[in-house]
């Protein structure tokens, strides 16, 4: 097993509503983070088809057409749209931490997979702790279902969103022997103050890296007012939105900052050589 291996964060903008686009995007985020020479590449929460961030917008009259789209273009696990990544994954030899909305029968789920660098899923994570908004199209995963996954690179821990900020999930990590945390992000861009949204999303990610010791991996989604399609709602509705919010990081165990953050409207990836063994003991 490795003690250095270089990972990476994906900070984009989702295809919209479009699956098919998606996992092409997906595909050339792999094979640009494999060129780059990681190892890891991480995406951000429900990059698969994009966070649904009409729910925040209180569009009554349009928000029924967006759930129609939005769960035609959610991908089902091990069907065609999945494959492709977990091929691009094998052909490239990436472990790849997908985030995507999950299509499982008659509901769906906001998803997690960890692919390994032979294209095999290692194992699915369905948020459990879902907000208020993301309940009205999504079913919430079981509880107790694994943080950590063991890999050929160690031991990865994996969450979504808003689960940063609960308490309970964060000790639950703790206590896992996790050695790299992933936090994939949607963006934040429902706000008068985009700021603090940011800055709040920051600091729940240092959390992790200073008291947790942790190599902490946040991937993050940029968010085009156009690309929300939101100037479809209410003039005053319409005023809450502000973006693209993007915040992708890499910090160190102890919270040192690893990569040159992009700025806040670019897409790319930021890349970060971490050291394994100087982040969590074994697990018991």
């Amino acid at each position: 097993m490795p003690t250095n291996i270089r990972v990476a964060a994906v900070q984009a903008e989702p295809r919209w509503l479009d699956l098919r686009a998606g996992v092409q995007q997906s595909v050339e985020f792999i094979e640009r983070a494999a060129a780059g020479g990681a190892r890891l590449v991480a995406f951000p929460e429900t990059f698969l088809p994009g966070y649904p961030w009409w729910l925040w917008l209180d569009a009554v009259s349009w928000g029924p057409g967006f759930f129609a789209r939005y769960r035609t273009n959610s991908m089902t696990v091990g069907r065609t749209e999945f494959r492709r990544i977990a091929d691009a994954a094998r052909r490239h030899r990436m472990h790849v931490l997908l985030g995507f909305s999950e299509r499982c029968g008659s509901s769906l789920h906001m998803s997690q997979c960890l692919i390994d660098d032979r294209g095999v899923l290692l194992g699915m994570r369905r948020k459990p702790e879902l907000t208020q908004l993301e309940r009205k199209i999504f079913a919430a995963g079981p509880a107790g279902e694994p943080y950590v996954f063991r890999t050929g690179l160690g031991r990865i821990g994996v969450q979504g969103g808003s689960e940063q900020l609960h308490l309970p999930t964060r000790r639950e990590l703790e206590r896992s022997g996790a050695q790299v945390h992933i936090v994939s992000w949607p963006g934040f861009i429902v706000a008068r103050d985009v700021e603090w949204g940011v800055r709040v999303n920051n600091a729940a990610t240092l959390w992790y890296a200073v008291v947790g010791q942790l190599n902490v991996v946040a991937a993050c989604s940029l968010m085009d007012v156009a690309g929300s399609e939101s100037r479809r709602g209410p003039e005053p509705v319409k005023q809450l939105v502000r973006g693209p919010g993007g915040h992708a990081r890499i910090f160190g165990p102890g919270g040192r900052e690893l990569a040159t953050p992009l700025g806040p409207h670019e897409e790319g990836l930021i890349y970060a050589d971490i050291e394994l063994d100087s982040s969590a003991e074994s697990a018991a």
